[in-house]
């Protein structure tokens, strides 16, 4: 599986969707879908991301790598529906890119949950004070913020200052690169539990939201 994700992480990089597509296919014909992009389309693009923040490769490589993956993982899990619904009874549930070009991560937990039968509002890529307030005007009982980059893991902190004081019924759940790198890391920008990956997010939704109103 090491040279396997060389190699996709190789055609990533040249932005060779025909080669991806085949890398990504021959694994997953063995394992689940979404074991085949926790296990191969993860790991390739946190090394991407490592490879930016170590001044190896371009910003675009970053964008282009996510937006290729993206399209993969849509064809692999399904895309969402385009009307998300909020289910009576059930925490208002939203996702968020904070800050970040790669929304990988958040279609990933996003299919996982919509596959449990938890509907949640996805807001796709936010600044902080676009998230606080559509958080606060929403009414979210659980937000989910996906990060890639460390910058934008550390701006997690902001927007738990700010809905502490807007909106205290929010519980705020972290993921993404930064945090399984330094497993404290969700503790000190302030969130309220952090997933290792798609497949938690199961779980940490239906702890906390015995505690949603």
């Amino acid at each position: 599986m090491s040279a396997t994700l060389d190699e996709f992480e190789s055609a990533l990089l040249a932005l060779d969707r025909v080669r991806v597509s085949e890398l990504l296919d021959a694994v997953a014909a063995n394992q689940t879908p979404l074991l085949a992009v926790e296990s191969l389309i993860r790991p390739a693009l946190e090394r991407i991301g490592k490879l930016w923040e170590d001044n190896r490769c371009a910003l675009s490589q970053v964008y282009m790598s996510g937006r290729i993956c993206e399209e993969m993982v849509d064809v692999l899990l399904g895309p969402a529906a385009t009307t998300p619904r909020v289910a009576p009874g059930n925490a208002r549930l939203a996702l968020a890119v904070l800050d970040d070009y790669h929304l990988l991560g958040k279609q990933i937990v996003r299919a996982v949950l919509r596959a449990a039968g938890w509907p949640v509002l996805d807001y796709g890529r936010q600044s902080v004070a676009e998230l606080v307030a559509r958080t606060c005007a929403d009414e979210i009982d659980i937000l989910m913020i996906s990060t890639l980059m460390l910058p934008s893991a550390l701006q997690v902190r902001e927007v738990t200052t700010q809905l502490r004081e807007l909106s205290p019924r929010t519980q705020i759940v972290v993921g993404g690169a930064p945090f399984r790198f330094d497993p404290e890391l969700w503790k000190e920008v302030g969130a309220d539990a952090m997933g290792m990956n798609a497949a938690e997010a199961v779980a940490i939704v239906q702890r906390l939201s015995g505690g949603a109103s």
